[in-house]
């Protein structure tokens, strides 16, 4: 982290503004507290608090309500020297530039809550993020190498069955680890062959997936394998000792599928979101590269993302490199 010393003149307001907070700082809200208050998950509610800490860090400071107050009460070309700071001390480390925007998300979203409650005066919208190229690495594995991975599932017991239908349905519906997880036994309806699933930035917003009949049959063989569920009853619950019964978390999911993949013989690291890059593509290669249906399984809500999935798929580059290559 870079020093008070280190610290350029043009920043001696901002310091001045923390070490001036009087008594009437305490009579406004909380900003942080509220800003948190305001996200619905978890993982969000920590990564901003993390972020939060680490900006102040920059300038040996603690993210206490005073000094974020007094952040928020600087001038517009204050607060812009402050963050623009913050962000090239990022740069100085080598964060990456996905690192870079998500701390800078939350210095903006920050700021932009002290504008709703009447603190803030300045806009951060003149601070750039990064350039992210997405979606560069969309490579999984083919549906031969996956099968191999649903027969190391012994289906003789509730492991194996729990197992195996939490594979099929990532398979099957190109499902995320966070959509998996979140399911419970009410949202799955094996009449129509259905799954209410809670999907990525729609909130509490539901939205139902049609189920492969395999898919469903997997579920159903688990779900009867299972003692006092109720509707309520998480989907899928870990079995081992020590958490029977509790939902299976997500770092569980990783390491159930780490644990097939290598009894597998698949060197390969596999996640999760690796299965659904490998569902989506398989898809395409399946339907000859109709990005609009396969936009429907996928969930992606730019046509842009399945194009990159389509393009690494039939190796553009390389094919025009290979071109290239043998013109000379």
């Amino acid at each position: 982290m870079t020093n008070l010393t280190h610290i350029e003149s043009d920043l001696a307001h901002f310091y001045s503004a923390i070490s001036n907070c009087t008594q009437a700082l305490s009579d406004d809200p909380d900003v942080l507290a509220l800003l948190l208050e305001d996200k619905r998950s978890d993982q969000t509610k920590r990564a901003y608090a993390t972020d939060v800490r680490l900006f102040f860090g920059v300038f040996n400071l603690e993210p206490t309500k005073e000094n974020i107050l007094a952040f928020l009460k600087l001038p517009q070309h204050q607060a812009l020297q402050v963050v623009l700071k913050f962000k090239a001390e990022l740069r100085r480390e080598q964060k990456a530039e996905a690192t870079i925007n998500r701390r800078l998300s939350a210095i903006k979203s920050l700021a932009k809550m002290g504008r709703k409650l009447g603190i803030c005066s300045f806009t951060l919208e003149d601070v750039d993020c990064e350039k992210v190229v997405q979606y560069r690495d969309t490579t999984g594995i083919d549906v031969k190498t996956f099968a191999s991975i649903l027969a190391q599932c012994d289906r003789a017991d509730i492991v194996g069955k729990r197992n195996y239908a939490l594979l099929r349905l990532l398979w099957g519906n190109a499902l995320r680890r966070t959509e998996v997880v979140n399911l419970s036994v009410s949202d799955f309806d094996p009449n129509s062959k259905t799954l209410k699933i809670y999907g990525k930035g729609k909130g509490n917003q539901q939205e139902t997936i049609d189920l492969g009949e395999s898919t469903v049959t997997a579920i159903v063989d688990y779900l009867n394998s299972r003692p006092n569920i109720t509707p309520n009853s998480p989907l899928f619950v870990s079995v081992d000792n020590w958490k029977a019964g509790n939902r299976l978390s997500g770092d569980g999911v990783f390491k159930i599928l780490d644990k097939l993949c290598k009894a597998a013989g698949i060197t390969k690291q596999m996640s999760p979101h690796r299965i659904r890059h490998s569902a989506i593509t398989a898809a395409l290669d399946s339907t000859g590269g109709n990005v609009r249906k396969v936009q429907k399984l996928s969930r992606h809500s730019k046509i842009e993302t399945l194009m990159r999935y389509d393009d690494n798929r039939q190796r553009v580059q390389g094919e025009m490199t290979d071109l290239l290559d043998n013109l000379v």
